[in-house]
């Protein structure tokens, strides 16, 4: 029964997550931008627009030049969560790769590091006035949230231990439609248990920002207004279907 309830969770879960994500990316492909509005100085070329996108990604480079202390707790926290995501993609593959095995005692101490750059982001939220007076619930909701998964998966490694090959089994069994037993450790279910609804509200929260980023007119726009006027499909076919004169 234990086994049915979460693996009908998973399956609910995923789809809303992949389902979610896919009517965001259209939403964000379809909106209108009609102007030209990248933040200068910006790239005059698509090479330069994709240049800057990848340092927006990798070194935040904005956040880098509006906020230092932000900066480091936040590269810290996303830096962090992508070792223990690679780190996890053990129990999804078999046999697992010898860079994911390189990766696990990373992924481990990455632990600490996420929960670290976490902590320090909750706490701007209570220590800086501005910050504080902008900060809804929601916020504070989503940092805890992240907070309890990563602190109940490391209570998993360092406090009480589950058995690994049965999660692993009960993974791979969900993705090939077999169930497998699913170990009823309290921590395990726990830590399953978050998981599940970060998967299921974060195509509908801030937590959207990553995906954001790259349909941003701010920062995907190429500064090349003299040379080329910037048109809105929408406002193309407008002006398609107009008449002479009109």
């Amino acid at each position: 029964m234990l086994t049915g309830i979460y693996a009908a969770l998973f399956y609910v879960a995923t789809a809303t997550l992949v389902g979610g994500l896919a009517l965001k990316i259209r939403q964000y492909w379809n909106t209108p931008a009609p102007l030209k509005i990248p933040t200068t100085p910006a790239p005059t070329t698509t090479r330069g627009v994709a240049f800057r996108l990848a340092r927006e990604v990798v070194l935040f480079e904005s956040l880098f030049k509006a906020n230092k202390w932000i900066w480091i707790f936040g590269w810290i926290f996303h830096f962090a969560l992508l070792l223990v995501l690679l780190r996890h993609l053990r129990y999804f593959i078999n046999p697992v790769p010898e860079i994911l095995t390189l990766i696990q005692p990373f992924g481990i101490y990455a632990g600490f590091a996420m929960i670290a750059g976490l902590a320090g982001l909750w706490a701007r939220r209570f220590l800086v006035p501005r910050i504080r007076y902008i900060s809804a619930p929601s916020d504070h909701l989503m940092l805890a949230l992240l907070i309890a998964i990563g602190g109940s998966g490391l209570a998993m490694k360092f406090v009480a231990h589950t058995d690994i090959v049965a999660v692993k089994a009960f993974f791979i069994g969900l993705m090939t439609f077999q169930l497998q037993p699913l170990p009823a450790d309290p921590l395990l279910l726990v830590h399953l248990t978050l998981v599940a609804v970060l998967m299921i509200i974060f195509p509908f929260s801030k937590l959207l920002h990553g995906i954001g980023l790259f349909f941003s007119p701010t920062r995907n726009q190429v500064d090349n207004p003299r040379e080329r006027r910037h048109l809105a499909p929408w406002a193309a076919k407008l002006e398609a279907g107009r008449g002479p004169g009109e």
